[in-house]
């Protein structure tokens, strides 16, 4: 049987995958996606967006119990986690449904099955219905990540979830322990925390949120603290045992170890690249702590075969995968292709209190030998912020004290998820602290504390 030949073929509808067909297809290339499980990969139907349905029950269950300090009474609050559970899935589906109809919109041809690679420009698709022999000049792996399984800590979807089971939870935790304070794990602490679970985080790093300014993660620690969550820095979950609905942990810290008990243990310990079974080593692509190696191309040194996304390394974020998406398939269309700068990409926590991030912290901007000057602004210097009840926050910026180069910005409050933008268009156009402090930004709003906080990095700021 002849190969279907395509222009380009991308193994994987995520976020990064999906975003590539659209590329490619609008730019006059017969596309082919091949996706072995849901349209949206990992983001959209277990990751990112039912995440964050989840956490949007929450913070609106947050507010309901304050209802009194904006002078109103809500009586009887209470959750259903069945309904707020349905309610994620129900955002996801939507837009899982949404992408299968810009697929058909854009002409890109969908198979539903597991891809391999039998040779180079050759893919194989083991469909419901039998195999598919594909080929084309271009075949982006867009193959994704999945959550990182430690020997002992294994989800069981009983006493021990991964974020699967966590999205879907058939009850609500009473004792609850997050092994993992990355994005996935202080999310869900943060999630549960707040419906009522007595919530134990346990960080094997000395801090919580490691990856960010260590300012950021100190007081948005403080804050989980004061929410009544636990934390557990420079810690190690030696192992599990597992019993009659409950789960007895093991935690060692500086040599000592203590048991404690738990009905539910969630772990977040990281994620590892989807990159077996392919055919990838056949074809001589190289890995590296299961991720592809690639340029900043997203090339793998084999002719016409391109990894963006989760499966070519860090930062896991989809939007970084998106970016590479429209790449590769500018470079499959013979256009030149715009490399990303790592240094451009936000990073985004939406537990409560939000965080947010973009180019160096302190710390690294000093190890690089930069002369700096740093910036801060509180929430509570800022209108907006007290109007809104939300009085707690802090906006950081790094500047090069030579060349007033923004070299990074940090943030951690209300509403910086959506804030942080700026200061990535301010890195991407290579903006200076003139600029910003030139700038006029609209009154009153949370963004006036991202221009007080570059003032205060020149000994200008006005409220605070």
């Amino acid at each position: 049987m002849a190969a279907q030949t395509f222009d380009m073929i991308v193994i994987g509808a995520g976020p990064g995958g999906y975003v590539a067909a659209i590329r490619g297809a609008q730019l006059g290339l017969k596309v082919a996606i091949v996706e072995r499980e849901n349209l949206g990969g990992i983001c959209l139907n277990w990751g990112c967006i039912p995440t964050k349905a989840l956490l949007r029950s929450a913070e609106v269950f947050h507010l309901m119990e304050r209802a009194k300090d904006y002078g109103l009474t809500a009586d009887k609050i209470g959750f259903d986690l069945a309904a707020v559970v349905k309610r994620s899935r129900g955002v996801a589906k939507q837009l899982s449904s949404g992408i299968a109809h810009l697929m058909k919109k854009n002409k890109i041809t969908v198979f539903m099955g597991h891809a391999t690679l039998p040779a180079k420009g050759k893919v194989s698709v083991k469909t419901d219905k039998g195999v598919e022999e594909l080929a084309a000049k271009s075949i982006v792996l867009a193959t994704g990540a999945r959550g990182r399984n430690l020997p002992g800590l294994e989800p069981d979807g009983d006493l021990v979830w991964g974020y699967r089971d966590a999205l879907v939870a058939s009850r609500m935790p009473k004792k609850l322990l997050v092994i993992g304070s990355g994005a996935i794990g202080i999310e869900f602490a943060s999630f549960f925390n707040t419906l009522g679970a007595d919530t134990t985080v346990v960080e094997v790093m000395d801090r919580v949120l490691p990856v960010e300014d260590a300012e950021i993660s100190t007081f948005a620690k403080k804050q989980f603290e004061k929410q009544g969550m636990k934390i557990r820095e420079k810690t190690n979950v030696k192992k599990l045992d597992r019993g009659q609905g409950k789960v007895v942990a093991h935690l060692e810290k500086d040599g000592k170890v203590e048991t404690m008990e738990f009905d539910t243990v969630i772990s977040a310990v990281g994620i590892v690249g989807n990159y077996e079974d392919l055919g990838l080593e056949a074809l001589g692509v190289k890995i590296d702590r299961t991720h592809v190696v690639v340029d900043e191309y997203c090339r793998t040194g084999i002719d016409g075969l391109y990894a963006i996304g989760d499966i070519a390394g860090a930062p896991w974020l989809a939007h970084k995968a998106s970016h590479e998406g429209v790449m590769v398939a500018e470079l499959a269309a013979g256009k030149k292709g715009h490399p990303i700068k790592p240094g451009t990409i936000a990073g985004c926590t939406y537990c409560h209190p939000q965080v947010a991030s973009v180019g160096m912290t302190e710390a690294k901007a000093k190890e690089a030998g930069y002369d700096i000057k740093v910036g801060r602004f509180p929430f509570i210097g800022n209108g907006k912020a007290i109007a809104l009840g939300e009085p707690e926050g802090l906006v950081k910026t790094v500047f090069d004290a030579k060349t007033g180069e923004l070299l990074g910005a940090h943030m951690v409050g209300a509403e910086v998820t959506e804030l942080i933008q700026g200061y990535v268009i301010g890195r991407t156009l290579e903006t200076t602290e003139q600029d910003l402090m030139e700038t006029v930004f609209p009154h009153p709003t949370l963004s006036e504390m991202m221009h007080e906080a570059v003032l205060d990095a020149y000994g200008r700021a006005i409220h605070f």
